[in-house]
């Protein structure tokens, strides 16, 4: 809905121009807004107005300010998250890792980070998916995704220690083709296919330490994405707990419904 200029605040106006022009592309990613000077002749507004207005889309994750350098349209890569199945055998025979062959397949520089791989006490939601006690002890690989160097994903894989225990799984390096290819491989320790997965996403307002360590910028909230990857036998083969700003991710599901 097109804003009524009789109700706009000052400070509004100045926002709902610059951000139309950001979101008609007028303004591109990386491009350099306006001087407070030329904005307040623009508008005819004084300074305060001006960064009250410029605060505004700071807020809304559409730029960022550096201190002497001014305000810049925030660069965001994208990424196109396709859930069908059909899609995730295709991506698999890449030979990568799903995620950074769906980030290939768009254009893009995928890179996979390992923070840390320990052996934890289940949490309960974790343990339920397991069907496991909570507490019991699970092998949980925590790695940080990236896109074109921009941090996109925080993502926690869970495995059962007696599944993952002297396995690749439980070592802090990556995998090659990911966790999904070990675990499916026919001449592997596991070689258990997938034939499911359930997916319950959260939306909310990301904690301090997801602000610090994805770079999110002040009023845009996070998908709380829980993954569970099962086998024929309708066990539990991997829970990804994972956190992404929803200004960088698109998330399409395919239902097939008999």
């Amino acid at each position: 809905m097109t804003p009524n200029p009789a109700r706009e605040h000052p400070y509004e106006r100045v926002a709902n121009e610059l951000r139309a022009e950001i979101l008609r592309g007028d303004l591109a990613p990386g491009a350099k807004l306006p001087s407070e000077n030329d904005l307040t002749d623009r508008f005819s507004v004084t300074r305060a107005t001006v960064r009250k207005g410029i605060a505004l889309l700071r807020m809304e994750g559409l730029i960022t300010s550096h201190q002497g350098k001014g305000a810049f349209v925030r660069e965001r890569p994208h990424v196109s998250m396709r859930q069908t199945g059909s899609i995730y055998r295709a991506r698999r025979s890449t030979g990568e890792a799903n995620y950074n062959a769906e980030a290939k397949a768009q254009g893009q520089r995928p890179k996979q980070v390992i923070r840390e791989v320990v052996e934890t006490a289940a949490p309960e939601k974790i343990a339920d998916r397991f069907d496991i006690e909570p507490g019991a002890p699970v092998i949980v690989r925590r790695l940080l995704f990236t896109v074109d160097d921009q941090p996109m994903q925080l993502c926690d894989s869970y495995y059962e220690r007696t599944l993952a225990a002297g396995t690749p799984l439980a070592e802090a390096k990556l995998i090659k083709g990911g966790a999904n290819a070990f675990i499916e491989n026919p001449d592997g320790p596991i070689g258990r296919r997938i034939v499911q997965f359930i997916e319950d996403l959260d939306i909310r307002m990301p904690y301090p330490h997801e602000i610090e360590q994805l770079e999110i910028p002040a009023g845009v909230p996070v998908a709380k994405v829980m993954r569970t990857a099962y086998d024929s036998a309708g066990s539990a083969l991997e829970v990804l707990d994972s956190v992404v700003p929803c200004d960088r991710h698109t998330f399409r599901y395919v239902i097939d419904v008999p």
